[in-house]
Formats: structure tokens, sequence, C-alpha cells
């Protein structure tokens, strides 16, 4: 039963396997847990951060804007109807003023950089 521990091949095959079952379950680490909980903590920081007013998109399609936020709850005003529906903050999808908050600064600072450049460029001229 306990053949392949006295055996000096054996032992060099066991310890390699282990060191392939370490290896492959780095890569899945590295590779789907890691990304998928910064996904996780993202998208619950967003929820946590959406505000009345916000533009809203849900997990089902439903866009509108948010009139009143409770603790795990949000009340969701959509079209010219003026509809108000109540969801669960879980149900939200993305908030796109934040994305278009996030966007506008990205080119404010890519303006930037790029001027930045350019007077560096005139310095050296």
């Amino acid at each position: 039963m306990f053949h392949f521990l006295t055996n000096a091949a054996g032992t060099v095959g066991m310890s390699s396997s282990i060191v392939m079952l370490v290896v492959m379950l780095a890569v899945f680490y590295f590779m789907l847990i890691r990304p998928e909980n910064k996904r996780k903590k993202e998208a619950e920081q967003m929820r946590a951060s959406v505000q009345t007013g916000d533009k809203i998109v849900t997990i089902g399609g439903i866009t509108g804007t948010v009139v009143n936020v409770k603790d795990s709850r949000i009340v969701l005003e959509t079209g010219a109807d003026q509809v108000r529906i109540e969801l669960e903050k879980w149900a939200i999808s993305s908030n796109e003023t934040a994305a278009e908050a996030a966007k506008e600064k990205a080119k404010k600072a890519q303006e930037a950089k790029a001027k930045a450049k350019a007077a560096k460029k005139a310095e050296k001229n």
C-alpha cells in the first residue's frame, strides 16, 4: 500500500504532481477568483455610492433617475410619465452619471497631459 513512498521514482512523481496542483491553483486564483472578487467589490462600491439624481440602469434594463435612497433600496423614476419603482440596490447594473463623470475626468487628465507635453516640447525648442 505504501510502496510509492519507498520507491525513489515514486516520490519524484508524487512531488511533481503536488507542484503541478499548486501551480494550477495559483493560475485559477490569479485568472479567475481574484478578478471576480475585484469586480464584485467595485460593483458593491458603485451601489453604495448611488445618490439622489443619478441616472442608473438596472439589471432588467430599466433606466431612470434615482429619487430616494434608503439602506438597501432605491426609488427610481422612469420616463416622462414619472412612474416610480422601488428596487433593491443589488438590482443596479450601472450608474450612468458616475460613468460620465469618470469619462470627463479622464478626458481632462488627458488634455492636461497633452498640454504639459506640448509645453515641454516648446521649452526644448
